[in-house]
Formats: C-alpha cells, sequence, structure tokens
C-alpha cells in the first residue's frame, strides 16, 4: 500500500502538475475524465497518469472538441494501468478524422470570409447577387454554404 501512496498525487499537486485550478479539477472528477482514491481520512489522491488525462483534454478543448468527445475517448483508457504509447496512439487515429473536419471547415471559412460567411444574409446588395430570394434558408437555419451545403442544393 506504502508504493501505491507515492504514486498518487494531491489535488494541489495534480493543479500544480496540469496548470489547472483545483476547481477545475474537481469538475473534471464530476465529469469522469478523472477518478480521485479516497484517503482514511477522506482526501483527494490522484494516479500519475491522471496528469496526461488532463492534459489530454486541455489540448482536446483547444482543438474544439465536445467535453463529450473527450469524454468517449478518455472512456477507451484503461483505468487498470497507466495508459502506454499504444493506447495514446489509438485514440489519436480516432481524432484525427475529426481533427481533419475541423481543419477543412476552417480552411473553407478563411478562404471565404472575405467575400461572404456562406450564411445568405452578409449583405441585401452581395447576397442579392450569391443568394437570390434567400434559397439559403430554404435549408434551415445557420451557416448553410459552409456547414457543407452545396450551393447548387438552393437553386430554384
Amino acid at each position: 500500500m506504502k508504493d501505491v501512496a507515492v504514486n498518487l498525487l494531491t489535488i494541489g499537486e495534480l493543479a500544480q502538475r496540469t496548470g489547472l485550478s483545483v476547481s477545475a479539477i474537481r469538475f473534471y472528477e464530476e465529469k469522469g475524465l478523472v477518478a480521485a482514491v479516497r484517503t482514511r481520512g477522506n482526501q483527494r489522491r490522484f494516479l500519475r497518469a491522471d496528469i496526461r488525462r488532463l492534459s489530454f483534454a486541455l489540448i482536446a478543448q483547444q482543438l474544439g472538441l465536445t467535453l463529450a468527445e473527450i469524454q468517449a475517448e478518455l472512456a477507451t483508457l484503461p483505468n487498470s494501468r497507466t495508459p502506454n504509447r499504444e493506447d495514446w496512439r489509438r485514440i489519436s487515429q480516432h481524432m484525427r478524422s475529426k481533427l481533419d473536419e475541423r481543419i477543412a471547415l476552417l480552411s473553407q471559412t478563411r478562404d471565404k470570409l472575405d467575400g461572404c460567411i456562406g450564411c445568405g444574409c452578409l449583405s441585401r446588395d452581395h447576397c442579392a447577387l450569391y443568394n437570390p430570394h434567400d434559397r439559403a434558408a430554404r435549408a434551415g437555419a445557420g451557416p448553410r454554404y459552409l456547414l457543407g451545403d452545396n450551393a447548387s442544393d438552393f437553386e430554384e
């Protein structure tokens, strides 16, 4: 038991190592991204592997993944041992397609931002040329062109 205790971190130590606030760690614990072990005095202790789990969550959030997507990815990691290189590689490959989709959307948005954001309402004068009679509205609310809808779908 003593060896296990040496490999556990207090919530303060985990906060210091990850750069997260203690309240953020509690939030992630509540959401199931990490799980604390309780001492006899009911204090939280965390596995060293939780440094990687929380670091992954921070990076994934910066990349635009939702909390649900992060939870799903972390749920694939083993709880019985520290995740190894193969575990992280598997998650990386699974996330790659999501990231590629986001990169494509960001690139498309960047390229079109000067002229039109794809919503059909940037300006009445301009959009009368790109979206006469507000054809994009037939596909629903939001920026239809940039969300993958084809402009030809809106033709009369």
